[in-house]
């Protein structure tokens, strides 16, 4: 085990007059030192959406989590979701982020907003190798981890910010990862930079978001050591021996 750990943090927005959000994150502990994260996003909005993107996320986490491999969770998703009777397709876009040992990083993308990664608190260009898995183009990315990594999903809710306003085409990726490179370098937690980034869309959206908007950080930082006493011994004469114990620890 290293001395490593990961700081999550999500935050979502609804579509504008739903009472549901389309997208849905699951983060699962393998073990102590294993996560898998997903970020999912349902077709359309409201429930249809909340339920595309919940059955996706809860499918891919809990297979990943159980060690299968991603062209057999693809697989079970195409298989699994409905088709939409209006459009003819049936999906929900992903994102996965795998923490391996906390030393390895996993990111599996499928239609999102690829992940922003700032590195060295610079915005990271990370290699991605192209997939085709059940007629789905999937791009897969393997890194190893470093202190104050930064990763960055999000659903196109974000990207989507602005569209027709402030922005002709939306927030650009490259203006997003700019902003964010901003607030990393202050050293906010990953549940702060993830609200700032939805907020930000919300603002441009005039407080009436045209998209489901979500955003989940994962940040890379040194394990903190807490140690926990709880007393008093039940031999008095242990006293002195449980708090040399104690204190002794880092």
């Amino acid at each position: 085990m290293n001395d490593l750990c990961a700081d999550i943090g999500y935050k979502s927005i609804n579509h504008v007059g739903e009472e549901l959000c389309g997208d849905h994150v699951d983060v699962v502990e393998e073990n102590e030192n294993s996560t898998v994260i997903v970020l999912a996003d349902g077709l359309g909005s409201g429930v249809k959406a909340s339920i595309l993107s919940t059955l996706t996320s809860k499918i891919i986490s809990t297979m990943m989590a159980a060690g299968l491999p991603i062209e057999e969770c693809v697989a079970t998703i195409a298989g699994a979701l409905p088709v939409c009777s209006v459009r003819g397709v049936a999906y929900s876009t992903f994102t996965i982020i795998h923490l391996l040992n906390n030393e390895i990083a996993e990111i599996i993308q499928y239609d999102n907003p690829h992940v922003i990664i700032i590195r060295d608190y610079n915005i990271y260009d990370y290699p991605k190798t192209e997939m085709n898995i059940s007629g789905k183009k999937i791009y897969k990315s393997t890194l190893r981890l470093q202190e104050d990594d930064v990763f960055i999903a999000m659903s196109d809710g974000c990207p989507h910010a602005g569209m027709g306003g402030r922005y002709n085409f939306g927030w650009k990726r490259d203006d997003i990862a700019g902003y964010m490179q901003a607030l990393v370098a202050v050293g906010y937690t990953a549940k702060n930079l993830s609200t700032m980034l939805v907020d930000e869309c919300d603002n441009l959206y005039g407080h009436k978001p045209g998209d489901d908007t979500t955003a989940c950080v994962v940040k890379i930082r040194k394990r903190e050591p807490m140690n926990i006493l709880f007393g008093p011994p039940s031999n008095r004469d242990d006293a002195n021996r449980m708090m040399s114990l104690f204190f002794s620890k880092e």
